[in-house]
């Protein structure tokens, strides 16, 4: 191909520096020259056309075996992804069922629990209410002994003072000093006795609350499982008392 190219150079060299017709635009060349230069054109273009079909020729065979072999690799990949997809499928379809039996399992547990703590706090309501009631039928009840015994005392004290003129007026004021303390203890002891019960009964209402925060948080995650994507963890209950 070289040798073509050179040829042809030279043939515009001739051409170029070629003596001119007068009063025309042909020129004069030598035909010697100009028919060797066309030989060794003509020589030198089969071997190089020969060439460049044979590189054309191997161009065409490397790109039929480099599409053979990526048809085969794609068909290699789409098995393998098919395959890898399947497993995935498999393996999502395996952790869901396992996440949904372990909720199940949770929220029975969550159950059983809460039934457990209602009963528990059941017992302790009825427990601490007794023994409210008892405690508040056993102050009321002294407190009507010392009112009792403080009437008592005071008609005792009065009937005493009587008799004695020169102390008439303060036996009637010790008399209702002694009746004024007796229901004032009386009650300070009921008032004592309400504080009790209701102190009492505010420790069970924030055992109940503890109760139902933890039943409806057992809830709330239990209905999280259904919008998890397939194959992505996590933890699906975390119960907060």
């Amino acid at each position: 191909m070289y040798r073509v190219f050179e040829a042809l150079d030279e043939l515009v060299t001739i051409v170029e520096e070629a003596r001119g017709v007068p009063m025309t635009s042909s020129c004069v060349v030598p035909r010697g020259d100009m028919l060797e230069l066309l030989d060794d054109v003509r020589d030198a273009l089969p071997a190089e056309v020969d060439d460049a079909q044979d590189v054309l020729d191997k161009r065409d065979q490397l790109i039929h075996t480099a599409r053979s072999e990526a048809e085969k690799t794609v068909s290699e990949a789409n098995a393998e992804a098919d395959r890898a997809v399947g497993e995935a499928q498999a393996h999502a379809e395996r952790i869901l069922a396992e996440a949904q039996a372990r909720a199940e399992q949770m929220m029975a547990d969550a159950h059983a629990e809460a039934e457990r703590m209602v009963a528990a706090g059941q017992a302790e309501f009825q427990n601490l209410t007794d023994r409210s009631r008892a405690e508040s039928e056993r102050m009321i009840q002294a407190g009507r002994d010392a009112y009792d015994r403080a009437i008592d005392e005071g008609r005792g004290e009065q009937a005493r003072l009587v008799s004695q003129t020169e102390v008439v007026q303060a036996a009637h004021a010790e008399s209702a000093r002694i009746v004024d303390e007796a229901h004032a203890e009386a009650d300070k002891q009921r008032a004592d006795c309400d504080a009790y019960v209701d102190g009492k009964l505010a420790e069970f209402s924030e055992l109940l609350a503890t109760t139902l925060r933890t039943v409806d948080s057992g809830r709330n995650h239990l209905r999280a499982p259904s919008t998890m994507a397939p194959g992505r963890s996590s933890t699906l209950y975390d119960f907060q008392p």
